[in-house]
Order: structure tokens, then sequence, then C-alpha cells
């Protein structure tokens, strides 16, 4: 009942034919998994800039990270007006 290239996906089948719905068909539970497939040239490809996370054991630098995110913040903070609406300014950043 179901194409040989989706037969991997399907791991339970279920039929209860106790369940009352009303009809004389019965009901069929099933446990599914779906697997998606990126592209190769998807995969390679870098969005963005990389981070080396491994540095933030080191003490000192972690605490120029959170400084210089706890000043990120204020910064947006202090240019974000009481009276302007949440939706305008989450349309404009």
């Amino acid at each position: 009942m179901i194409d040989t290239r989706w037969h991997s996906n399907i791991f339970d089948v279920r039929s209860f034919e106790g369940a009352d719905c009303d009809t004389d068909h019965y009901l069929v539970a099933t446990k599914v998994r779906e697997r998606l497939a990126v592209s190769k040239q998807a995969a390679q490809q870098v969005d963005g800039e990389r981070f080396n996370l491994r540095k933030l054991n080191d003490l000192e630098v972690r605490k120029q990270y959170q400084i210089e995110v706890t000043n990120r913040f204020a910064a947006a903070l202090e240019n974000l007006n009481d009276s302007e609406d949440i939706n305008r300014a989450w349309e404009n950043n």
C-alpha cells in the first residue's frame, strides 16, 4: 500500500478494530520518520562568519565577549523608544 521509495520511513503500523469511528473501516495508526536531504552544494556553502567557540574556554576572552554582548544590547535598548510600536521596531531591524 506504500511506494517502495518510502517504505523505510514507516516504523510501526497498528490497526484498532475496537475504535468506534461510526464506519465499517478500522482506525490505523502509524509511526513515520521523515528524512530531509540537503544538496551537496548547499551543504558546502558557509553563510556568514564561523565562530571558534573553544576560545570561550579562555577566561579573558569570555569576559571580553560578555562585555561586548552587554554593550550591544544596551545600545539597542537606548535606540528603542518606549512609544514606538514593537512590531514596527521588529520590522525595521
